[in-house]
């Protein structure tokens, strides 16, 4: 329980502190940084991608005993 309180009541401390703008702002490069990765990509890359990570991992057919 406590560990889910954790974090917002971070978020919530940081806020108040007046420091929240200097801690997301690693948080708001890697989001920048990724969604230019994946705008780099064309959409049929990403789509096969997917697919074969996807069949690479799929979950094993259930028993039918």
């Amino acid at each position: 329980m406590f560990r889910i309180i954790r974090w917002p009541l971070l978020a919530l401390l940081l806020i108040v502190v007046g420091v929240w703008p200097a801690a997301a702002l690693p948080v708001a490069l890697a989001g920048a940084g990724a969604a230019t990765l994946i705008a780099a990509i064309p959409g049929p890359a990403l789509l096969a991608i997917g697919l074969a990570a996807w069949l690479k991992h799929r979950p094993a057919p259930t028993a039918t005993a």
